[in-house]
């Protein structure tokens, strides 16, 4: 059987490794029925195939529905006339071809190329006879906040307005229906603490792909966007549409089943505040990834920010939120503590049935469960509490990872962006060596001396790991480390 020892580094070490690969999990994948032709235009813009739902039941198109889409050759974008919507401190540059290529807003902290990266983040197509061709506008103005454009060829009519929060509404009209593809383009990014840009889509939930994925998915869809660095740039469609979205190429191409007489929408270049997008509507909060432990990562979220409200620095009120947690959990850590202490105890006498029964497996095994049963001692004892926090363990990591709370928040000294890594590996260091001295603490059932190594050497490598993630996190993890330690060595000194 495991030594306590070795479970409890086995959970360290698993908890390390699934906490770089768990977002990557965290959203299950919608697989469709739908089949989706990925065969490129001239341009790069991919091709979808069309899907149209009965009921809440998507039905695949036809073979005679299932347009190929081509986009029809047309001007340079630099040809494009372009206009300037002003709205107090927000700002749009959008182009005759309905491209957008700047966005300033109140909402936002980082520019715009930075987030959505240097291709064109939204172009809105037509689809006829088999072939999209650009939407671009023969007339086109803007007068302050106000934009209009029509286009004589096909009857569109766009109005458009940004307002004093940053949004920009727009809408667009025809006599006769016309089906609509939009087209979004971005380019592969991470970030300095691992943030990685990534395309956006939400249909009966959100779907994360990464830029150079290859995606396809079909259903109502609410909104799309590009996610990068604790921002969000969105389109957001008045009314749920049947649409079929394809990833390909560094490049999410969304394309409306139904012919419409009337297209409306909103784009919002923002922060992901929770709160702020929870009020916006549209389910734009689940862009925030709180990932399936959403349900205790969201009350934690909640904590922080009220003890933020007593304590208006966010480092200290990690430190604080930390502590309410560890003490909520300490009847779970008190059993586990307890467990150990027994185990410690029983040290001496593992070593000499080791050295008296070496030679035969079998029989050590058996001294070893009767002299745990007679001690009450459970090897298992220490891990079920370890298990049962888990789900906290994540759901902080997701909210300390994820919140925009952090975004250019200062702590102390030279830590001034808690959602940066540090600069000069401070907090991880002191991680690494708060979780060497809790495996120094815990007790150790193998002679081993090759596996005694590895066990000690877990702290390094896990210090390695978290070296570029967010101070914030490093925070947590330290002052929870360090109030552990406390807690075990108080059990400790109580437990018979």
């Amino acid at each position: 059987m495991a030594s306590e020892q070795k479970r409890l580094f086995l959970a360290l070490s698993l908890s390390a490794l699934v906490l770089f690969t768990w977002q990557a999990y965290f959203a299950p994948k919608d697989n469709f029925d739908a089949s989706i032709n990925k065969t490129k235009s001239v341009d790069g813009t991919p091709v979808v195939s069309t899907a149209k739902e009965a009921g809440s039941e998507a039905v695949v198109a036809s073979p005679a529905e299932r347009v190929a889409v081509e986009t029809l050759p047309v001007a340079n974008n630099s040809e494009a006339k372009k206009v300037v919507l002003v709205n107090g401190e927000n700002t749009l540059q959008v182009s005759s071809d309905f491209s957008i290529s700047g966005f300033k807003s109140v909402l936002a902290n980082d520019s715009f190329q930075d987030v959505v990266g240097a291709r064109n983040p939204l172009q809105v197509f037509v689809i006829q006879n088999g072939e999209a061709r650009r939407l671009t506008f023969d007339q086109f103005s803007a007068n302050g906040s106000i934009l209009s454009g029509f286009n004589e060829a096909l009857g569109v009519t766009l109005s458009g307005s940004l307002d004093e929060k940053g949004i920009f509404n727009w809408s667009l009209g025809s006599d006769q229906p016309h089906q609509y593809f939009i087209s979004s383009q971005s380019e592969k990014k991470e970030g300095e603490a691992r943030q990685i840009r990534q395309f956006l889509t939400y249909f009966k939930e959100v779907d994360r792909n990464n830029i150079d994925d290859d995606e396809t998915v079909d259903g109502k869809i609410q909104w799309f966007g590009i996610d990068f660095h604790y921002h969000l740039f969105a389109t957001v469609f008045r009314n749920k549409l049947v649409a079929a979205s394809n990833i390909k190429n560094q490049n999410l191409g969304i394309k409306l089943v139904e012919p419409t007489t009337k297209l409306a929408g909103y784009n919002i270049f923002t922060k992901k505040s929770y709160d702020d997008l929870s009020k916006q509507g549209s389910n734009l909060q689940l862009s925030v990834d709180f990932g399936v432990f959403g349900v205790i990562a969201v009350p934690i979220l909640r904590g922080l920010q009220f003890f933020y409200k007593y304590v208006p620095n966010y480092g200290f009120a990690i430190i604080l939120i930390t502590l309410f947690i560890r003490t909520l959990l300490f009847p779970l850590q008190y059993k586990s503590f307890k467990s150990m202490k027994k185990m410690q105890r029983l040290q001496p006498d593992l070593a000499k049935v080791k050295e008296k029964y070496g030679d035969d497996p079998q029989r050590m095994q058996k001294e070893t469960m009767e002299l745990f049963k007679k001690n009450g001692a459970n090897p298992m004892g220490g891990c079920l509490p370890l298990v049962l926090q888990m789900p906290v363990f994540f759901a902080f990591y997701q909210v300390l990872f994820n919140s925009v709370e952090l975004l250019n928040a200062p702590f102390i000294l030279w830590i001034n962006d808690l959602s940066a890594k540090d600069p000069y590996y401070v907090l991880p260091v002191l991680m690494g060596a708060a979780m060497f001295a809790q495996t120094k603490l815990n007790p150790s059932t193998t002679a081993d001396p090759t596996q005694q190594k590895m066990m000690m050497f877990m702290p390094l490598i896990f210090t390695f790991f978290m070296k570029d993630l967010p101070a914030g996190l490093n925070l947590y993890i330290f002052v929870s480390t360090v109030f552990g330690i406390a807690q075990q060595l108080f059990v400790y000194k109580t437990v018979d």
